[in-house]
């Protein structure tokens, strides 16, 4: 079943429905200044940071679903209504909700009164401009009232949720004319506040929540608006809302168009006030006459579509799949900038406040968005390098707005530094930069602890050279990529963090999936080094990465594929011979990426293994079978019921790790059913059964074993999304850049026909023409490069050259 269609020529996703089987979200926003906002007008925005700049509040988990977001309620006679819906239900003459990229626009009509709402922000400021046009479609005059609504967080979002006794006193506003600005705690020890302003002269204002909704009553039913007049209140503590009333008259087929601006505004200490208690209220002044007419929005509004389309435009396909070109070119791309943007922080599922950046994660998002926007790639690096312990170790996260690593979930997971190489290593392929390595980047930002870049990488290398445990693998300190297989952990008592409780690291508990990472990374370090002339620290990587392979297979092979970890007694976890969870997903996708078993002929038997005992019509599920009791040795993976999350869920991110796998042996056509289980374009129609968007890859979804088999969890913020675009673009289309220049090896499903691509690389624009005669999967019998045929499949980087005419001919 569907709630709605992609219409691809708009870049957008037009829900029909508004009742979405869970609220369906996009976001907003470029730089520093975002929103979420649902199908239903739910949703929030923050500054920067989620947690402690957030402008408007949100009430995560709560019944009914989706509140609060910012809300225009019309009141047409009896009947109240809102464009999106939400919150106050009333059924609708007709409803659309458009998802574009940065932008949503939502259309509906009741009583031949259409309304038109567009939300946006600009590419350079800090603001939300919503356009709401209003038009009479019937033969007789209107008159009728619109009230909008937004409710004011009190800044910090976690403070702002608990800390009653405090904050039901703090709430202040100041209004002027059709502005309301919000101003708490600005009197101390902030130098910034909000505001929400709409273009017109008002009828009438609130800032007060209580005044405005009554008491016992919610945003479904407010009371001013039932009566028709807002109360003109001014907050003083409690709760401080925005809210504006516009009376209007509309002739038959007349329009009019309003423009509200939900902005943000920092002033210099020195500069805080207009008069003694009056903020200085220039630069919201400025910022509103820059956005006063609708003229004003339609030029913020095309320059947002230039963004993004001549962002998007850096890798482009044409195949026979439409599927895959609406993916490819629009919605995984764009998931991969949103994701850059929050990293695991702000979404329908993380509430921005329990977690920051990630270290691991925003390593593996830069491999989906550098080709986008490799400049501030580059700056990402640099922040996520900071937090860098000087042993190699790192943080597992840290903060946006202060970018300092914290340990809200502790450290020690020991994948974290070599994700650190692998996000470096994609970014030099990708522009060539080698100086990069040679920037000077601190250690746990201590400016006095500054080393070059290329230090930080080969203390990540030797963190796992120096931390072995008795089989030579790697010692798999909190967990690895795996949060929940905490090895070392042995909490029996609820409440106890998993990530925290117990000690950080054992002599013992090693991890499979780190070693393959170790022998992926530690030949792209050895590159690295060479590139800079370092001959000898390539050799000595070389040689800790064929010892590494060495003990893969020694050691972590257990007959029919390869072993998952050991834990803290010596014993096999992911074995054959274990009672449950006797294979894994991780380490036979990544051994195998990694080069591993494959010329002994083990990693074909790995991934055959994992087609017959963890494939689904859903996707790969990350272990089998699942654990039926909680196992102390093993940690959070067992405290989950089957089938869900860790314990034998299908988790997306990983399923892409098969896929790239499965094109090391050639299989294309295996490679491709795994891209389409999980690929949204190709779930649309189960859109009850998957119930998340069905334009965005979501973390997880339930496993075979779980009573909702196909059911997804956690959508948007997830590195699924990085990996699954590096899997069809570098992989399966095979347009993967290298040091030397870009390689083209596509692997592709037999029948999948002739296919182009147009890919930007390092300044220039290689239009890239796919032929495959002979329907092989995999193999390219010639190249040619403007129409001269060059050796071998990669075409050597020419400075200075601005377009690449590349026709491959397959076989």
């Amino acid at each position: 079943m569907k709630f709605g269609y992609y219409d691809d020529k708009h870049r957008e996703y037009v829900i029909t429905a508004p009742a979405t089987p869970l609220p369906w979200i996009n976001y907003l926003g470029c730089n520093d200044f975002f929103s979420l906002i649902s199908n239903t007008c739910g949703g929030y925005t923050f500054y920067k940071d989620a947690k402690l700049l957030r402008l408007t509040r949100y009430r995560y988990n709560n019944v009914p679903w989706d509140v609060n977001g910012k809300y225009f309620y019309i009141k047409d006679g009896s009947v109240i209504w809102n464009p999106g819906w939400q919150p106050s239900k009333t059924e609708l003459d007709f409803y659309e909700c458009r998802h574009g990229l940065g932008y949503s626009r939502f259309l509906a009509s009741k009583k031949g009164l259409r309304a038109d709402v567009l939300t946006f922000i600009p590419v350079k400021d800090n603001c939300e401009l919503t356009r709401l046009t209003l038009t009479n479609n019937t033969a007789c005059p209107k008159t009728f009232s619109v009230f909008s609504y937004v409710e004011w967080c009190l800044w910090n979002a976690d403070d702002d949720m608990k800390n009653f006794q405090r904050n039901l006193s703090i709430g202040e506003v100041e209004t002027a004319g059709s502005v309301i600005f919000h101003k708490t705690e600005y009197r101390e020890r902030r130098d910034h506040y909000a505001f929400y302003s709409v273009n017109t002269d008002i009828a009438g204002f609130d800032t007060s929540r209580d005044a405005f909704l009554g008491p016992y009553r919610g945003a479904d039913c407010p009371e001013a608006v039932e009566q028709g007049a807002c109360t003109n209140s001014i907050a003083s503590g409690w709760s401080p809302i925005a809210s504006h009333q516009i009376n209007l008259t509309l002739d038959p087929g007349e329009s009019k168009t309003f423009l509200f601006v939900l902005g943000y505004v920092e002033n210099p200490p020195q500069d805080k006030w207009e008069s003694p208690g009056v903020i200085n209220k220039k630069p919201a002044y400025a910022l509103l006459e820059k956005y006063a007419s609708e003229r004003d929005a339609e030029k913020a509004f095309d320059e947002l579509c230039l963004y993004w389309r001549t962002l998007l435009d850096s890798y482009q396909v044409h195949t026979q799949d439409e599927k895959v070109n609406r993916m490819v070119n629009i919605w995984n791309q764009y998931q991969c900038m949103v994701t850059f943007n929050m990293s695991r922080s702000a979404s329908y599922y993380e509430s921005g406040i329990g977690r920051g950046m990630g270290f691991r994660d925003s390593c593996q998002d830069l491999l989906g968005f550098v080709h986008l926007i490799p400049d501030r790639a580059r700056q990402r690096i640099i922040d996520i390098a900071s937090t860098q312990f000087e042993d190699g170790s790192a943080y597992h996260q840290y903060q946006p707005l202060t970018k300092q690593g914290n340990s809200d979930i502790g450290s020690g997971f020991n994948d974290d530094p070599l994700w650190l190489i692998a996000g470096v290593g994609a970014y030099v392929r990708e522009t060539g930069d080698l100086s990069i390595l040679s920037e000077p980047v601190p250690f746990d930002h201590d400016p006095a602890k500054a080393a070059p870049l290329l230090e930080h990488l080969k203390r990540s290398f030797d963190y796992i050279v120096n931390h072995k445990g008795p089989h030579g693998l790697p010692l798999i300190g909190r967990a690895d990529w795996n949060d929940c297989l905490n090895l070392n952990c042995f909490s029996e008592h609820p409440g106890e963090s998993f990530q925290t409780f117990g000690p950080s690291e054992g002599p013992v508990a090693e991890s499979v999936f780190i070693a393959g990472m170790f022998v992926k990374y530690g030949e792209e370090y050895a590159k690295l080094a060479a590139l800079l002339g370092d001959d000898k620290e390539a050799q000595y990587a070389r040689s800790q990465v064929k010892e590494m392979y060495d003990a893969v297979l020694k050691s972590g092979w257990d007959g029919q594929w390869f072993l998952r970890a050991y834990d803290a007694m010596g014993n096999k976890v992911g074995s054959a011979k274990c009672e449950e969870g006797q294979i894994y997903i991780e380490p036979q996708g990544f051994c195998v990426l990694a080069g591993i078993g494959v010329k002994e002929g083990l990693a074909q038997k790995a991934l055959d293994s994992v087609k017959n005992r963890l494939d689904t019509d859903y996707g790969i599920m990350i272990l089998q079978p699942p654990y039926t009791r909680y196992h102390l040795e093993l940690g959070e993976i067992s405290s989950y019921p089957p089938g869900y999350k860790e314990n034998a869920g299908i988790f997306c991110h990983n399923n892409p790790w098969v896929s790239i796998a499965e094109t090391v042996l050639g299989r294309g056509s295996r490679a491709f059913e795994i891209y389409k289980k999980t690929c949204p374009a190709y779930v649309e129609e189960i859109s009850e059964v998957h119930r998340t968007e069905p334009y965005v890859y979501a973390q997880m979804i339930a496993g075979k074993d779980a009573p909702r088999h196909g059911e997804a969890k956690n959508s948007w913020l997830t590195g699924t999304a990085a990996w699954t675009f590096v899997n069809i673009s570098q992989y399966i289309l095979g347009i993967y850049p290298t040091y030397e220049g870009l390689q083209i090896a596509p692997c592709v499903p037999e029948h999948f026909g002739d296919f182009q691509v147009t890919r930007k690389f390092r300044g220039a624009s290689y239009h890239i023409q796919v032929k495959n005669p002979q329907n092989v999967q995999k193999g390219v019998a010639k190249l040619l490069v403007d129409g001269k045929e060059i050796p071998g499949n990669v075409i050597p980087w020419q400075d200075g050259k601005k377009q690449v005419q590349v026709e491959v001919i397959m076989g």
